[in-house]
């Protein structure tokens, strides 16, 4: 499914989505510097590309010509739940409408979600290398003298980038379901 021309109102939460086109990384150095008040690099549109909370590792590779040309090698999801003081401001201000991250959100996120239109989308922790392997190219890179390299916003043209809706645009939740679930589970044991 193309980022940019995506429908989130329309995916259903437990869907599997492969996505394609403009993946932006950012953690927590790059969600403080949008919430207190930081803007985002000149041309960077969030709502026609996800945000991932990844830190990639990445390596330069020198071309022929003698440039130098970035390579993720390993990019797997860090812990959203870092970014849930941040995130509900950066959905509003900046139109962002996919969030890709590990572990889920907070309530603050997912009102906002349902609010602006917005879907968190949950990408496989512990799969970094093959997350790598839908990456096509690096188009580029900010913050990287700033916030250093893992916390760097890295631009990633992606090509069937497996997603699972976590947290869909009506104010579902697969966390929620899933805690609700348990705890109806837990007293069933606990009353025997």
């Amino acid at each position: 499914m193309d980022i940019a021309t995506l429908d989130v109102c329309s995916l259903k939460l437990g869907e599997t989505v492969l996505l394609d086109g403009l993946v932006h990384t950012g953690r927590d150095r790059f969600h403080k510097h949008l919430h207190d008040g930081g803007t985002l690099p000149e041309g960077i549109d969030l709502s026609t590309s996800a945000l991932y909370h990844c830190g990639p590792v990445m390596v330069p590779e020198t071309l022929a010509d003698g440039s130098t040309q970035w390579k993720m090698v390993a990019g797997g999801p860090t812990t959203s739940s870092r970014e849930e003081p941040y995130e509900a401001d950066i959905i509003a201000r900046f139109g962002l409408r996919l969030i890709i991250g590990k572990g889920g959100m907070g309530e603050a996120t997912l009102k906002a979600c349902q609010e602006y239109g917005c879907v968190y989308l949950q990408a496989v922790g512990g799969a970094a290398t093959s997350i790598a392997n839908a990456v096509e190219r690096v188009e580029g890179v900010d913050f990287l003298q700033e916030f250093g390299a893992a916390e760097a916003m890295w631009h990633l043209r992606v090509k069937n980038f497996p997603v699972t809706v976590a947290m869909d645009a009506h104010g579902n939740s697969l966390y929620k379901d899933v805690q609700a679930h348990s705890a109806e589970q837990l007293k069933q044991l606990l009353a025997h």
